[in-house]
């Protein structure tokens, strides 16, 4: 396959993993990443699961659009997957300037660097925070978008809304597909790559399994009064490498034409609820280890209860997630015990 997909932001947590998917597919697979919010471990640790010691890496700020448009005209690019974007909750609420700024200036300068090229296949990195606090659960494509509960999520909206209109005014020169994900959770089978944020961790699994190595004193559960059945938040976790398989399977529909429009949207979840305190149980139950945690006041900007209908991408794409909770805590323990040298 013949085939050069750009992955921005690919050095991170899911580019990495989407990276791996799509060579394995037979894609050619070019990494853009400034390094803002990641290190190499991940793109050396694709290296080693990929054997491809020539993987293409090219350090670029998608904010700069002078730097956009050179890896454009460098490389032949048939499909762009953008994940070039801050998406800490309670960071953006505490610094929306920084969060506005980063997240809608990467996307207008990929766009128009696509299209100064001529046009190209985009695949975008949505999220189920578009849906903000819904009326129903589960969600469908169909769901009514609301007003966003942080920032962040409000960058998602705004870009889906970006894209649709660009792609409507392109005469066909771009296709896309949004790709609206629930809670990324987990690690590769490998233990090479999985999540590594820097400093405190924002999202729950990365705090889980850093207290469990000694990294962090306790977890907090923040909040455990929300009208659920354990008073804890319900989310829809997600496998890594299940979501990672999903843009391989979206790439190539926009490859192969068999889209139905030229801007697509689907839910890319498990289509089952799963409590935070469900989560920490589950984790000390499969990996045999015992956590400090506390309940502790709500995080602004985090919804009750939120998992998807992913009826659609499993009927018009062909994909659907595969692995269990217990699997991907497991592949969660043995990333952070690589990482410690255990």
């Amino acid at each position: 396959m013949d085939k050069t997909v750009l992955v921005s932001g690919g050095a991170g947590f899911i580019g990495s993993h989407v990276t791996v998917e799509l060579l394995a597919a037979g894609y050619n697979v070019v990494v853009a990443d400034n390094f803002s919010n990641c290190d190499r471990t991940c793109f050396e640790g694709v290296k080693k699961i990929t054997g491809r010691e020539d993987l293409p890496l090219e350090v670029v700020d998608f904010c700069n659009a002078d730097e956009a448009k050179a890896i454009f005209e460098k490389y032949p690019i048939d499909a762009v997957i953008h994940f070039a974007a801050f998406k800490a909750v309670g960071e953006s609420v505490a610094k929306p300037l920084m969060y506005y700024k980063n997240n809608l200036q990467s996307f207008l300068n990929v766009l128009q660097a696509a299209l100064d090229k001529g046009g190209c296949n985009v695949l975008f990195s949505s999220s189920a925070t578009v849906y903000g606090e819904p009326d129903k659960v589960p969600v469908t494509e169909e769901t009514p978008r609301k007003p966003a509960t942080s920032p962040y999520g409000n960058t998602k909206t705004m870009c889906e809304d970006i894209l649709r209109d660009t792609v409507k005014a392109s005469e066909g020169k771009l296709k896309s597909i949004l790709l609206r994900y629930f809670n990324p959770i987990g690690a590769h089978p490998s233990a090479l790559i999985g999540e590594l944020p820097r400093g405190v961790p924002n999202n729950l699994v990365p705090f889980i399994t850093q207290t469990a190595i000694g990294k962090r004193e306790c977890l907090s559960i923040f909040g455990n009064d929300y009208p659920t059945p354990d008073g804890t938040c319900l989310r829809d976790y997600i496998d890594i490498v299940d979501l990672a398989k999903a843009h391989v399977f979206a790439v190539t529909r926009m490859m192969e034409g068999k889209m139905k429009q030229d801007c697509e949207v689907f839910n890319v979840g498990t289509g089952r609820p799963v409590s935070v305190l469900e989560l920490v149980n589950a984790f000390e139950k499969v990996n045999g280890v015992k956590l400090n945690w506390k309940f502790a006041p709500r995080r602004p900007g985090d919804v009750t209860a939120i998992w998807a209908d992913p009826t659609l991408a499993n009927r018009e794409m062909g994909w659907k997630a595969t692995r269990t909770v217990e699997e991907t805590l497991k592949a969660a323990w043995a990333w952070e015990k690589h990482l410690a040298g255990k």
